[in-house]
């Protein structure tokens, strides 16, 4: 579905040639969503979105806002700002397309991925979570609804020795956006972004979370069906949610509440916790505990229970013991846990949900998406979708095919001496920093949109679709 493109040894060697590599690997990446774009909008417009990605990768993070005329800047020239900044706008505020678009390119890719897993004989897992964008100096931008901020309850937690313990009371909330995201993964290797959704309590676009939820699980069961298994953490857990997994026929991994009610095969119902309390693990293992840095030991075990309003329904309770924790996980799912080996599947596909709190910690941190200085929310959303093609572009970057490419951009233009950043297994942070130190030394060639039915130039790719061929060329003389 995607053209491929393999480097030749000289352009690992030079910047001009590594710099013209990576611009010609975004340009592939972007390819389908382009075509799309080139059926309805001008050419000017469609040459602004590899441009957009370029200057996100570059330039944009928490402090440097998604500020159109600081992007229209990067996407010309400073000397040209205005005209930038007027081609990012008429982008941005197109009637001829709408997010639908980035969705759709997101979900093909995802489409990709999961054929790969299947040809693998891999298992697929589909990462559920939700977050939120706070907005906490705005007031008059569209959409704002009210969002508990986890900014400020960093900053209300004791610090012995600098301030007093807090006093109890409720949450702070502030104005901001509610976000909802699902990655593809395998059992290892980077994820795939499914599908990424802002959305409001407030004003002509208020909906809530339940229906979104339901919205992206339709359309996920519609493309895979049983082929994947639905990881949720405890958010989604709860009555209403089970309603949806069990109307839908999907197979899913959830983390459960312990103090929620569950029923054994007999009826009889019980806080969670005390259907595990006194029960040996069936077996134990050694695992390297990322945020702790330190081996630990993890026992795990199983049995069938109910829940109290589907006393039909088989379900198995996976516990979860963590040497050093002071509560275990209970993971809820309908897939059979008769023995060891299936409850460490069970709880090794829950560790791998751990790849979208990176995404959200990530995308907020590293690309400035609390940031972007929209008013209107149509347009808020469509510059937020094409920013998050500039992570789903960093995470393509960490497929193995790429090693080498990974291996001379942060040995050239990322060192470190550190062993954690030298060991780091996804080093997107890094990575980024690379290909912007990249690109600043070396400035990526001017893009230009050509015609022509054969190659004319180095760097190139011909690629059908939409109603015309197009020939993407990177011209090796920015001049």
């Amino acid at each position: 579905m995607y053209p491929q493109y393999t480097p030749p040894p000289a352009a690992l060697s030079t910047p001009a040639g590594l710099s013209a590599l990576m611009l010609q690997q975004l340009l592939v990446f972007l390819t389908p969503f382009l075509l799309v774009l080139d059926d309805v909008l001008d050419t000017r417009l469609v040459r602004t979105v590899p441009r957009l990605i370029v200057a996100i990768l570059r330039f944009r993070d928490r402090p440097n806002a998604l500020l159109l005329s600081e992007l229209g800047a990067f996407i010309l020239s400073p000397a040209q700002a205005p005209a930038g900044t007027k081609r990012l706008s008429n982008l941005l505020r197109s009637p001829n397309w709408q997010v639908s678009v980035v969705e759709r390119f997101l979900w093909q890719r995802a489409d990709t991925h999961l054929a790969t897993l299947e040809a693998q004989a891999a298992p697929a897992l589909v990462l559920w979570d939700g977050s939120h964008l706070e907005k906490p100096e705005s007031r008059q931008a569209a959409g704002l609804c009210p969002v508990r901020s986890s900014k400020a309850a960093r900053l209300r937690r004791h610090h012995p020795g600098f301030s007093a313990p807090p006093q109890p009371g409720p949450p702070i909330v502030v104005p901001g956006l509610h976000w909802l995201g699902i990655l593809l993964a395998g059992p290892s290797g980077p994820p795939t972004v499914a599908a990424l959704r802002w959305w409001t309590t407030r004003g002509e676009q208020a909906t809530s979370l339940r229906t979104v939820e339901e919205e992206l699980l339709r359309e996920c069961v519609q493309r895979w069906g049983r082929r994947v298994v639905q990881v949720y953490d405890r958010g989604f857990a709860g009555q209403p949610g089970l309603e949806v997994q069990r109307d839908l026929n999907t197979r899913f991994i959830g983390r459960w509440p312990k103090r929620y009610l569950l029923a054994d095969p007999t009826g009889q119902q019980r806080p969670t916790w005390q259907w595990t309390r006194g029960k040996r693990v069936w077996d134990s293992r050694a695992y390297w505990d990322v945020r702790q840095r330190r081996w630990i030991r993890v026992g795990v075990g199983a049995r069938e229970v109910r829940h109290p309003v589907y006393p039909d329904w088989p379900l198995w309770l996976v516990l979860a013991r963590r040497q050093g924790c002071k509560e275990p996980w209970y993971l809820l799912t309908n897939e059979p846990c008769p023995d060891a080996a299936s409850a460490w599947a069970v709880v090794e596909a829950y560790v791998r949900r751990w790849q979208i709190e990176q995404t959200w910690r990530y995308c907020k941190s590293g690309l400035g998406f609390e940031s972007p200085r929209l008013w209107s929310w149509e347009r808020r959303l469509k510059l937020l979708a094409l920013a998050s093609l500039a992570y789903a572009f960093l995470l393509s970057l960490l497929e193995e095919r790429w090693a080498e490419v990974r291996q001379a951009l942060l040995r050239q233009w990322c060192h470190r001496t550190g062993s954690r950043s030298r060991t780091t297994a996804a080093p997107l942070y890094r990575l980024r920093a690379a290909i912007s130190a990249l690109w600043a030394e070396e400035r990526p060639p001017p893009l230009e949109w050509e015609r022509p039915a054969a190659r004319a130039a180095p760097w190139c790719e011909v690629l059908s679709g939409g109603r015309s061929q197009l020939l993407l060329v990177l011209h090796p003389n920015p001049g």
